[in-house]
């Protein structure tokens, strides 16, 4: 009776740590949702991984039984977290797009190993009594494929995000993917409505189901271009909430399932914003292929014209209203700081400066934010486009970092254009363009920007961190 008792209440307990985890889970993702209580957030979501993870190893019990291999799995957990903190501390902000799809994609490669780890272990008595066609079963194979195309692709998209990895443009791609598509469905039904004994029997076609699996993870990302990146990086985001999800059904864990289920809504419904911002179905943005089909509208004679530091310094000194449109060129030059430097400087002159941000500037969602939040920028002055667009009328001068395609007016004018219909910051609304970028080089969508030969645009080429620097120079010197 002792024993039983013992057993119950290490249960009952390992239940209401599950819970105490999973509200930390959900308080640390709506703290996400303002950068003021982000690194709060993100705090308590962590404290509840680690109750999870020491109650797991404390008071999980199989069959009556606690956990064995403690040594190991400590060591492992050890030696991950070194490993972690290391790429993160070392990690820099340009490269953080990367960092994100490669833990995103560990993360579905963990739910895809459980499965394949599980599958082979099935109850024979639940095989016995429903077959294979169960519940339990189905959570395998949806964890396995979920999983495996979510680590297959987050790992194409850090490839891409590096540069080391180019687009695969075949326009029969998205004929084949679906075709492989339905093979992995077939799998499915063919796993499940085998008669067998026992799970083991099929054991070689799930390792087979798991090769077809990473060959569509690849497939799937690699049409996609680097202006979809930031749908790409949430999409997948969710499919590994999914594949943890079934995980937490295998092993009835709720603060497993809880946090599945919240990256996988989560990156879900970021995945609909993103789409939103780009005027794209999400279907588009998979099978489609984003870039480089826009006719040029260049008309003949049509040129740019230049601005020197020292006239740009004038300009922006003597305005009421700047807006800085950053983009992923800032985050390349790591101009964020000196950026900052400029904008306090212009608000010590009485100079309102506002940062209008695009949903989908820079590679990852959220990336200018993260980015400026680094240099400490308050958030009161990030304003989302749509929100500061009415405003650029009465705005004096109008300054683009390393911005292309979220300022095209292409988006507008030319329904030829691939990114014809997506939102845009109307740049060329403003009285006033200053355009900061190294050449005349096209944007992701690869296509001409007439904002840079308006009438009101004037280009300031150079590296965005010197240019800035010097820029910060000369208006100390008015």
């Amino acid at each position: 009776m002792s024993d039983i008792y013992q057993f119950q209440f290490g249960i009952s307990i390992l239940e209401v740590i599950y819970v105490i985890a999973s509200v930390l889970f959900i308080l640390g993702l709506k703290m996400l949702s303002h950068p003021l209580t982000a690194r709060r957030g993100n705090s308590f979501a962590a404290i509840g991984m680690v109750l999870a993870i020491i109650a797991t190893i404390l008071f999980h019990k199989k069959d009556g039984q606690p956990i064995g291999n403690i040594g190991l799995i400590i060591a492992a957990i050890v030696i991950g977290t070194v490993i972690g903190l290391v790429i993160a501390r070392r990690v820099k902000m340009t490269a953080m797009p990367q960092l994100v799809s490669f833990f995103n994609g560990m993360g579905g490669a963990a739910a895809a190993l459980i499965s394949m780890m599980e599958f082979p272990h099935v109850s024979p008595e639940l095989i016995a009594k429903n077959g294979m066609a169960n519940g339990y079963v189905l959570a395998i194979l949806l964890g396995l494929t979920i999983g495996t195309v979510s680590w297959a692709g987050s790992m194409i998209a850090f490839g891409k995000l590096d540069g080391w990895i180019g687009d695969l443009r075949v326009k029969a791609m998205k004929y084949v993917n679906i075709t492989i598509l339905l093979i992995l469905i077939g799998f499915i039904v063919f796993i499940m409505t085998r008669k067998v004994q026992t799970s083991a029997e099929l054991t070689p076609v799930i390792y087979i189901m798991f090769a077809v699996a990473v060959i569509y993870g690849v497939f799937f990302v690699m049409p996609i271009g680097g202006a979809d990146m930031p749908v790409v990086i949430s999409l997948l985001n969710s499919f590994t909430g999914v594949a943890a999800a079934m995980g937490g059904f295998l092993y009835n864990n709720q603060a497993m399932l809880t946090g599945g289920i919240l990256v996988g809504s989560a990156g879900t419904i970021l995945t609909i914003l993103m789409c939103k911002a780009m005027n794209r179905s999400l279907l588009n943005v998979i099978v489609g292929v984003f870039g480089g089909g826009g006719q040029s509208n260049l008309a003949a004679g049509e040129s740019i014209k230049e601005i020197t530091l020292t006239d740009a310094a004038v300009l922006l000194s003597y305005s009421k209203k700047v807006v800085i449109v950053p983009g992923y060129g800032l985050a390349v030059a790591q101009a964020q700081h000196i950026c900052h430097e400029l904008d306090k400087l212009l608000d010590e002159k009485g100079v309102e400066v506002r940062y209008a941000i695009h949903p989908v500037a820079g590679r990852m969602p959220g990336h200018m934010n993260v980015l400026l939040a680094e240099a400490d920028v308050p958030y009161e002055q990030l304003i989302e486009s749509d929100e500061i667009n009415p405003d650029l009328p009465n705005t004096d001068v109008l300054v683009v970092i390393g911005a292309n395609d979220v300022v095209n007016p292409a988006a507008e004018d030319d329904p030829s254009s691939p990114i014809y219909g997506m939102p845009i910051v109307k740049a060329r609304d403003a009285k006033n363009i200053i355009v900061m970028k190294r050449g005349m080089g096209k944007g992701y969508a690869a296509i001409e920007n007439m904002l840079f030969f308006n009438d009101k645009t004037r280009m300031l080429f150079g590296d965005a961190k010197s240019t800035l620097q010097n820029l910060v120079n000369e208006v100390k010197s008015l």
